[in-house]
């Protein structure tokens, strides 16, 4: 594992929120093939500039330490779309007091095909093996790397390694709400998803109708009502295309998360499928089965941070009063919330 002695992130705004600045990694995976052997990552985190001869030659900014230790996310990307894409949550989360892990690695998609992957090990999710082993293939690396970094260096003391939510959009967030299970990651003890379920393709061999579970940890899944992509791909899951029924994000909140785990669904009003990247890019991906928003996405980013924020405060412990139902029922971009648990 190899580290950059350097930070990026956002630059000041005007407001009092904190600057927010970015450390790089480079870590190993294991279960990859070189050249496909390595991820990299990034850790945003609340900075306190000091103006020293230091941070102006090296560009490398010290933490705030107020809230230390800081509970962690760490966020899995969809397939092709590069994290920079998410680079506005992290900075949102990393304001709000959650330090916010993304990665880029290029890694197997199908047989014989590869790209941006959020790390994913087919051979895990077939039915004689699932739910024996991860099927996150980078996860564990980065929470590794996470513990070295809590403990030397820069964000030394500041990594709450024990109050971890793995989060996704798309293929990721089914690759984090299949493996957020404390048996294969401790310290993990929420999950939130958007755009993502644990319904199966039908390639993978499973009985008709299955939903595989979501880790037992309290759960966030957020979609949009509008979201072409899903529609597109359900002959994928022996669906017609566009048929009308067609939930699986809903049924994962139905029949995937299992009680007594806390479940929590929202859906954005007008939003799509890529409504969390920002900016787009349509130079890959599958964006060119998006349907048109009838929401300006801005609304929706800020509905869907305004309701993670809540579920994190009120899962990873920083405040158990808050109330993602609640914040949710408030918003004008949500067309509607559910929850059990």
């Amino acid at each position: 594992m190899t580290e950059v002695n350097d930070t990026e992130g956002s630059e000041p705004s005007g407001d009092t929120r904190p600057v927010v600045r970015s450390l790089h990694r480079a870590v190993c995976v294991p279960l990859g093939e070189a050249p496909d052997d390595r991820a990299f990552m990034r850790v945003f985190y609340p900075a306190a500039p000091t103006g020293s001869d230091s941070e102006r030659l090296t560009g490398t900014i010290p933490p705030m330490r107020s809230d230390a230790p800081m509970p962690v996310v760490v966020f899995l990307g969809g397939v092709n779309i590069g994290s920079d894409t998410y680079r506005w949550l992290a900075v949102e989360l990393a304001t709000r007091g959650v330090l916010a892990v993304t990665f880029d690695h290029v890694g197997a998609l199908t047989p014989g095909t590869s790209g941006l992957s959020p790390g994913l090990d087919l051979g895990a999710l077939v039915p004689d093996a699932f739910g024996t082993r991860p099927s996150a293939t980078v996860v564990g690396p980065v929470l590794e790397a996470l513990q070295e970094i809590a403990a030397d260096g820069l964000l030394a003391g500041l990594v709450d390694c024990d109050r971890v939510a793995l989060g996704g959009h798309s293929a990721g967030a089914t690759v984090a709400l299949l493996n957020a299970r404390p048996e294969w990651f401790p310290g993990v003890r929420a999950v939130f998803s958007y755009a993502g379920h644990t319904v199966p393709v039908d390639a993978l061999g499973h009985p008709p109708d299955t939903v595989l579970a979501v880790g037992p940890v309290p759960a966030l899944l957020v979609s949009g009502e509008l979201d072409g992509i899903i529609s597109a791909s359900a002959d994928r899951y022996g669906v017609e295309p566009g048929s009308v029924g067609h939930s699986p994000v809903h049924r994962t909140f139905t029949d995937g998360v299992h009680a007594p785990t806390a479940a929590y669904e929202v859906v954005l009003a007008g939003a799509n499928h890529l409504a969390i990247c920002n900016p787009e890019d349509p130079t890959t991906a599958r964006g060119f089965l998006e349907s048109t928003p009838m929401v300006d996405p801005q609304l929706s980013r800020s509905a869907f941070v305004e309701v993670l924020a809540a579920f994190l405060a009120r899962h990873l412990g920083a405040d158990p009063s808050a109330d993602p139902v609640a914040v949710a029922a408030g918003l004008p971009a949500v067309a509607s919330v559910d929850s059990r648990g």
